[in-house]
């Protein structure tokens, strides 16, 4: 993983990531919009435990619920296998507030260069924020595919 550390501080309200996978796109990109693969994915990401819920209605406009309800937006925008960018909220933030959560994947040989970025969360969450999209989604997507 690389992180862009220019202009940038713990203060800020941008996270952004840069993910290899062997994967493709197309196989990321259903992942993150199934909800019984991301379901799925979510049960190695929490130490084989349990499973937790994913509820996701994959087109423009359809919202989605995610980590049996810990996270919940709607989607603002899909170019298949190329591009996700959803309004992405945790349930306990204020009323009203909601980020971006943008995700692009550019093929890479056989594999996926998936570029990150999350801006407009409250400020103080970036660190957390960060840890959370590393260890519940990109880490859980290897040991899914592993």
């Amino acid at each position: 993983m690389k992180s862009d550390a220019t202009q940038d501080s713990s203060n800020s309200i941008i996270i952004h990531q840069e993910i290899d996978f062997k994967e493709t796109p197309q196989q990321l990109y259903q992942t993150l919009l199934s909800s019984k693969e991301f379901s799925a994915c979510t049960k190695k990401s929490f130490n084989g435990f349990s499973e937790m819920s994913a509820n996701i209605d994959s087109t423009v406009g359809g919202t989605f619920s995610l980590f049996d309800g810990h996270i919940i937006g709607r989607i603002l925008e899909l170019v298949p296998n190329e591009r996700i960018v959803e309004a992405w909220r945790v349930v306990d933030w204020p009323d009203g507030i909601y980020s971006v959560a943008n995700f692009k994947f550019n093929q890479q040989g056989s594999g996926t260069h998936l570029i990150f970025d999350h801006i407009g969360f409250p400020q103080g969450l970036k660190e957390h924020l960060s840890i959370g999209w590393q260890q519940h989604y990109w880490d859980a997507l290897h040991y899914y595919f592993q």
